[in-house]
């Protein structure tokens, strides 16, 4: 090595350490990583919760719908009950209607039934206004008249003539109104029979708005929230053909008198108490017409009509009516007008009942 001069091949050059640093500047702070946990945590926890929320809702839906059908089920066992009990006399039952409210609905249906009583004649009954009942006697066997209604009872005697006579009277009502002629023996030979029935309604809350159920008349009409109401049971109308070839028409109503509503809660006491069965048809019975209106909705009088229809229909496509026995129209074959009964010659047997029950908190 050569003595004053700098070896440049080995040389190496000098760098300078930096200073340590702190632990608490090298790790990510305690407190920012919980929170930065706890938002993981939240954020999967709200993606489970909105992807089971629909499920959820329609789980509570159905159970919420359960329990207003179990409780129409209920309802309509102990109006029955308490309809063929004598008058005055009822029970108090205590129900569970959390989530659902319970309230009248009144003169939600509207009956028109009538029948002659004899075979020796016709009579058809017009009613001119709320006070005055033209009355058409075919053979001018009518001789008097009575009018009943729930405050007012008219008795008068009919001119014979085989022209209409008008009988005025005072006897008009809202809510029920019965006709009966006489003949000359005082022997009833036609009835008619005018009742408005009321029913209950069961609201129940759903997710995406209410459900209604309405119990009018032993029959049931349900509307789900954006449907058009639909009819799950028929009133209580049936047609029987017995081994005898002797046929039977039998029909039971049902009126509700409530005032307002019921309410709802985890334990709801109500009371039933009837106001007395009633019949109003027996026996033979001829030109039998009866006519329905249901106020509820548009939808629900076509509905009956097209269930009562349904046999009369299938028929008169097949060119068969010469040979069928069952409901068929009045006039209009659409039932606008009422239907009857199609029986061929074969006696007829009328039965007509009512129910009236009374139902409060």
């Amino acid at each position: 090595m050569i003595p004053g001069c700098v070896n440049l091949v080995n040389r190496h050059t000098v760098q300078f350490a930096p200073h340590r640093r702190r632990d608490d500047e090298r790790a990510v702070s305690e407190v920012l990583g919980v929170v930065m946990l706890l938002a993981m945590v939240i954020t999967i926890m709200g993606g489970v919760w909105v992807f089971l929320n629909p499920y959820l809702s329609d789980f509570e839906d159905n159970t919420n719908w359960n329990s207003a059908t179990g409780l129409a089920d209920r309802i309509e066992d102990r109006i029955e009950v308490a309809g063929n009990a004598p008058e005055d006399t009822g029970f108090r039952n205590t129900l569970a209607i959390q989530s659902t409210a319970i309230r009248s609905v009144q003169n939600v249906e509207h009956w028109t039934i009538s029948a002659d009583l004899t075979e020796s004649d016709r009579i058809n009954l017009r009613h001119v206004n709320d006070t005055t009942i033209g009355v058409l006697s075919a053979n001018e066997t009518a001789r008097s008249i009575t009018v009943q209604s729930p405050e007012v009872f008219v008795e008068q005697e009919i001119t014979v003539s085989h022209l209409e006579v008008f009988i005025t009277h005072n006897a008009s009502s809202a809510h029920w109104m019965i006709i009966t002629v006489y003949d000359a023996d005082n022997e009833p030979i036609h009835r008619q029979v005018m009742w408005t029935l009321s029913g209950l309604q069961i609201t129940t809350s759903l997710g995406q708005g209410e459900h209604q159920i309405v119990l009018m008349n032993n029959a049931r009409a349900e509307r789900f929230p954006n449907e058009a109401w639909k009819v799950s049971a028929m009133p209580l109308v049936e047609f029987d053909r017995m081994a005898n070839d002797e046929l039977r028409l039998s029909m039971l109503l049902t009126d509700i008198e409530s005032n307002g509503s019921i309410g709802s809660g985890s334990n709801v006491g109500m009371q039933f108490v009837s106001q007395g069965p009633l019949t109003l048809f027996t026996g033979r019975a001829y030109n039998v017409n009866f006519n329905v209106f249901n106020a509820l909705h548009d939808v629900i009088t076509p509905q009956y009509h097209s269930n009562w229809l349904a046999d009369y229909t299938v028929q008169r496509s097949a060119g068969t009516l010469d040979t069928y026995i069952g409901f068929s129209p009045y006039e209009r074959a659409s039932g606008a007008d009422g239907f009857s009964v199609s029986s061929q010659s074969l006696p007829l047997y009328f039965e007509v009942d009512i129910q009236r029950v009374e139902v409060s908190r």
